[in-house]
Parts: structure tokens; sequence; C-alpha cells
């Protein structure tokens, strides 16, 4: 059986439906190309810068979403525990330590394969990012500036409160 090769043409540029939901949150953004914006958000702990940078030779949104905060050298073994531990539990993106500028990040991509991009798969792109941030803030907080391990540092963020005092 011969198999029939379709052509898609992109209708929507997923930066474009990107650039909508910043503005219709009122996220402060710069659309620098066709192909990439930033954008920030603020959250409970910090501010969120995210990048977001659309690959059609991969057909591929990618998202990074970094706070302002430095890991000194003397912290980077146990940021990396740390890491490698919170990525254990995530089911969507993933947490980066980017060596050269000591940042932390979390990365996640959207691949289209053919498909166009709908809000909902942008909105809910956006929202694992900065539900994860704003999870695990502090516990990067407790290893940096607290000196304290790992594990101790995740076990003080997964206690979740019900209700209000």
């Amino acid at each position: 059986m011969a198999s029939t090769e379709r052509s898609y043409q992109r209708i929507h540029n997923p930066i474009d439906l990107i650039e909508q939901i910043a503005q219709s949150h009122d996220w402060p953004c710069d659309r620098s190309s066709d192909d990439e914006m930033t954008l920030i958000v603020a959250g409970t702990w910090a501010d969120y810068h995210v990048s977001l940078n659309w690959r059609d030779d991969l057909e591929a949104l990618h998202l990074a979403c970094a706070f302002d905060f430095r890991v000194p050298d003397n912290r980077l073994s146990e940021m990396y525990r740390l890491i490698a531990q919170i990525n254990e539990q995530l089911w969507l993106g993933h947490f980066d330590l980017w060596t050269h500028e000591g940042l932390v990040m979390f990365r996640h991509a959207l691949l289209l394969n053919g498909a166009v991009a709908t809000t909902h798969q942008c909105e809910a792109m956006l929202k694992a990012a900065l539900e994860g941030c704003e999870r695990y803030y502090q516990a990067f907080q407790f290893v940096v500036w607290a000196g304290k391990e790992s594990r101790e540092a995740l076990v003080s963020t997964m206690f979740e409160t019900h209700g209000q005092a």
C-alpha cells in the first residue's frame, strides 16, 4: 500500500498565541523576532523571566523560565542533587542549572509535529513552568542561602496546607 505524504501549512505561529496570552494577563513582554519572545511574570517568591523560542525545523516551541537567583560555586553539588530529586517528581518539563551563569531554570518544549498549537496547549505549558518554579523556589533558596542538604530542602517544600488559618 502506497503512503500519501501530506503537506500541512502552519496557520498560527505559537509565539503569536503566547503574545496574546501575555497581553491578557498584563505580563510585560518583548518580541525580539517572529520566533522569539520574552516575558516577565510576577510570582509569589520572585519575578520569573520566561523565554520562548519557536524552532520551525523541529516544529517545537521551547520555553525556559529562570529567576534572578545565582548559585555560588560552593553550593553547586548540592544544587545538582536537589535538581535531580525535583526532576524525579515532575511529569512535564525539567529543571536545569546553567552553570555558565549559575542560573536555575525550568525548561519545557511543545512538539507539534505538523499540528497547530492551541491556546490551551500554550497556557498549559506556561502553567507547568510557573507552578514548578513557585513550588520549588524555596527549596532552591534553602540549599543556597540556608545551607540545607537537598533532601531536607525538598521535604520542606512538599508540605501542603489546606484551608486558611
